[in-house]
C-alpha cells in the first residue's frame, strides 16, 4: 500500500461541507479518484455538490445518483463522474456504468467499498463522520501525488 497522510477537518454545517468540496475541487484533476466514506446522511452528496459546483457553475443541479448509480457532468476542463454505488450489486456492474471512461475526468465515488477490485490504489479517501452534533471529515492521501496536494491544502 502506498504512503498515507491524513488531515481532519471539523464541519459545523452543510455550508462548511460544501466549502470543503469546493476546496477539494481546486486540488482535483483528470484521472483522479475521490472515494467518499460515511453512513447514510453523513454528507457525501453535500460535499460532492460543493465540489461539482466549484468546477462547473455555482447553481449546477447536483442530485444524489442513488437510483441512477452515476451522473456525469461535462465541465469546462474535464468531466466529473459522480457515482453512488450503494445499490450496486457486483463490482463487475461498474463496467456498464462507464467506469473505464472515467480516466479522462474526475471520479467521485460514494460507497467506494462496493467497487471492489476496481477502486484504484492511488486516490483520496474522504471519511465523513457525524457524532451527535459534531461533524468532521478525514482526508487520507493514498499515494505520493495526493500527499503533495494535501500538504498544499493544509
Amino acid at each position: 500500500m502506498p504512503d498515507q497522510m491524513m488531515i481532519t477537518c471539523p464541519l459545523k454545517d452543510e455550508l462548511q461541507t460544501c466549502a470543503l468540496g469546493a476546496a477539494l475541487a481546486a486540488l482535483a484533476g483528470p484521472g483522479d479518484v475521490i472515494a467518499l466514506y460515511g453512513d447514510l446522511g453523513a454528507g457525501k452528496t453535500t460535499l460532492t455538490r460543493g465540489l461539482i459546483r466549484a468546477l462547473m457553475r455555482d447553481d449546477e443541479d447536483v442530485p444524489s445518483p442513488t437510483y441512477t448509480l452515476v451522473q456525469v457532468y461535462e465541465g469546462p476542463a474535464f468531466p466529473v463522474w459522480h457515482f453512488d454505488l450503494y445499490r450496486l450489486e457486483t463490482p463487475d456492474d461498474l463496467r456498464e456504468l462507464g467506469w473505464d471512461e472515467t480516466q479522462a475526468g474526475l471520479a467521485v465515488i460514494e460507497w467506494p467499498n462496493k467497487a471492489g477490485r476496481f477502486l484504484p490504489e492511488w486516490r483520496l479517501d474522504v471519511t465523513l463522520e457525524f457524532d451527535g452534533d459534531r461533524r468532521q471529515a478525514r482526508l487520507e492521501a493514498k499515494g505520493k501525488d495526493w500527499q503533495t496536494r494535501l500538504n498544499e491544502f493544509r
